[in-house]
This record gives C-alpha cells, structure tokens and sequence, in this order.
C-alpha cells in the first residue's frame, strides 16, 4: 500500500477531501500538523490513517522528525504534498531529505516561487511578460521607472499571494517605500491594465492535462488587501482558446507534472507597451490548487469532483471521473463595515436556486478575500455580475 504524506491537511477546511479520495484510492494518508488531533473535523479524522501533531509546522527540525516516525512506522514515503502555497519550499525540501521523487525538490523552486524566475519560464513559452527590476537603491528604481512610468508594482520576488504588493505613484511613494525596511529582496514591474485570469489544471505525469478550467478575477487582489474592499472572482463556464493555450505552453515550459495549478495570466484592457487590448500576458505561476474555495467552486460549475480527479492522477495517472455542463460559479464576499443595502436573508431567498454555499471566511483568508461569502452557480457572465452587484450593493 503506497504512502502519502499530507501536510496541514486542515487548512483550508475543504482539503479534507484531498485526503478522503485518496484513502478511497487505496493510499495511507498520513498527516502532520499543528491543530490538536480533537480539533480536527470528523471528516478528516476519518479520511486519515494517522496524525501526527507538532507544535509549529514552522519547525522543520520537529516537522523531519514526524515524516521520519511515519518512514519508520510504514516503510518508504510515496508521496508527500500540502497543496498549500505557503509550505511549497518546506515540502521540497523534506521530499529531498527522505528521497521522496514524485513532486518539486529544492533546486525547482527558483523558477517557480520567485517572481523573476517565473518570468524566464513564462518567456520560454512565448508568452509576454512585464518589464521588471529588482529594487535597489532610489537612482536604480528612478531609472526603470525612466523607461516605463509610473505608477509600478513592487512585491516581494518569492511572496505569496497579494502580501506586501504595493503600487507607487510618484516619487514621494518610492522613497517611503524605500526608507522601510525590506530583508527579502523585492521586485518592481511596470504598471498592466488588465484583468486577471487563469489557466487551472491538473496535469499527469506526462506533463498533460486531465482536466482543465479557469477562473476570472475583474478587480486585482491587491487593491482588495490594501483597500478592505469586498472581494469576487468567477470560475468561468468554457475556456477560452488563447488561456488554454498558454496555459498548455507554460505548463511545457516549466516541466510541469503529477500536480494540480493555477496559472495566472492579465488580459490587457487597453492597450499599452506590452500588447494590444484583449492580449494574454504572463502574471504568476502557482504549482497548487488555487486558494480558500476554488476547488469546491471548480466542481459546482463543472459538474464534476476534482478532488477525484487529482488522487486518481495521484494513484492511477489518469481519471475516468466525467466533467458535465459548464457554467459559472461566483465568489463574493463583503467586506465588514459597509452598510450593504440587502440583508442575507434577501439575497438567500432572491437566488436560492443559484446559491450554493455562504459562510464567514477564515480569518486567515479575509485579507484578500473578505469576510461573509456566497458561493452562486449561474448560466451566463451577465447573471454573474447581476448577482454581486446585489451582494454588494450599498445603501
């Protein structure tokens, strides 16, 4: 019986079902984490052969010893992932330490965690990227901004998310910025008019897709963090053909295999130095599933359980698991501390054929993605900006 290790598998709360399909597929699945064994829901009790909890997962010394217990106790690890952005480097890094070869080891994670790495990649595959500059001193920066204006971006190169992604205006911003102090090295990148969308798979170990879709984000994540603002994306009924194109490109160029992704790409909405109106540009690469909902919304607008989908790429490197009609399923959620016009009462009973979830989101999520969510299927783009225009409408 093969091993498989699966780090935080309480967070997000969904990704007990990671766990549930592929102990379904045969697999010991075998946990560590920080939340005491009694915390845990009763769906990822059962879905675990064995826990093992450490008092921080921060603590790669207490983390080993945990993986080399379960090597001990079960014999050679198979797999080991958390699917979780934030632990990508710490789960290379115990997969080299325990000869684990089946996913990333530590000298992938340049190219596919930095922000500049990213960027050769997504070249390789022919697709366009923001000119950038890593952040030195005020005479270097005024000198990138020279060539391509302002406002820029800077972030840190090997950040997570929208954390710590700022956008400066003028001078009098840069050298705030500047004056603060930043140990991890930042890159800066010229300004995009665009909308964020995204090229989400599953790809076996040949480095093909077993299933595909993609999601539409029209405001950015960062102006959501800096500003409070409500927050809404989409996962988009059809896949447009130039997004499943470079999402295939880019998943050949960066060797991609054996992992569920998310590929972030902007569609300019003007055009500019890069490309033309209605252009694919290259934006992130995210070797995981994307975050908090998505998974769950993946299936609600596809008809389909893509926590199947990936154990089976898991165990079999394939699926038999079928994908039925293809629609829309909207994230909205607001923000506390706006006077919204429509209580969730009304909402709930306007759209209660649509609606699938709403529940407060974790506190570890609201940042980017506010607080009380509605997860809402729809048939058209059109129904879905009508229904988070209601959510978000304001007295």
């Amino acid at each position: 019986m093969a091993n498989f290790i699966f780090l935080s598998p309480n967070f997000p709360d969904n990704y007990w079902h990671f766990c549930a399909k592929l102990k379904e597929n045969g697999f010991n699945v075998l946990g560590i984490g920080d939340c005491p064994y009694d915390q845990l829901s009763p769906e990822l009790k059962a879905s675990l052969n064995e826990y093992y909890k450490v008092s921080t997962l921060e603590n790669y010394d207490e983390v080993y010893r945990a993986v080399a217990y379960f090597a001990f106790k079960y014999g050679r690890i198979d797999w080991l992932e958390s699917n979780n952005e934030y632990w990508l480097a710490r789960d290379a890094r115990l997969r080299e330490d325990f000869n684990i070869t089946t996913g990333l080891h530590p000298k992938d994670m340049h190219k596919v965690q930095s922000k500049s790495g990213m960027k050769a990649g997504y070249e390789a595959a022919g697709i366009p990227v923001a000119r950038y500059h890593m952040v030195d001193d005020l005479a270097g920066c005024l000198a990138f901004i020279y060539d391509v204006g302002w406002p820029v971006i800077v972030k840190p190169d090997s950040g997570v998310g929208a954390s710590q992604t700022y956008r400066l205006e003028n001078i009098d911003d840069l050298r705030a910025f500047l004056k603060e102090k930043h140990p991890e090295p930042f890159i800066m990148e010229e300004f995009i008019t665009a909308e964020v969308q995204s090229y989400d798979a599953i790809i076996d170990s040949k480095g093909e897709p077993i299933f595909e879709t993609g999601n539409v984000t029209p405001e950015s994540i960062m102006d959501v963090v800096n500003t409070a603002d409500n927050s809404m994306f989409y996962i988009r009924g059809p896949l447009p053909d130039d997004i499943r194109r470079a999402g295939r490109a880019a998943v050949k160029a960066f060797g991609v295999k054996s992992r569920f992704i998310h590929f972030e790409f902007f569609r300019l909405t003007a055009d500019q130095h890069i490309g033309k109106k209605g252009d694919v540009v290259a934006l992130e690469v995210n070797l995981r599933p994307s975050g908090g909902n998505s998974p769950d919304m993946m299936n609600y607008a596809n008809d389909t359980d893509v926590y199947k989908i990936w154990a089976d790429m898991i165990a079999y490197d394939r699926t038999d698991k079928p994908v039925g009609q293809r629609r829309y399923c909207v994230f909205a959620s607001r923000r506390k501390g706006h006077d919204f016009a429509y209580m969730p009462e009304y909402i709930r009973e306007k759209y209660a054929g649509h609606i699938r979830e709403e529940a407060p989101v974790p506190e570890a999520l609201s940042g980017a993605m506010a607080d009380y969510m509605f997860l809402a299927v729809f048939g058209t783009e059109e129904e879905v900006y009508a229904f988070s225009a209601d959510v978000f409408k304001e007295k």
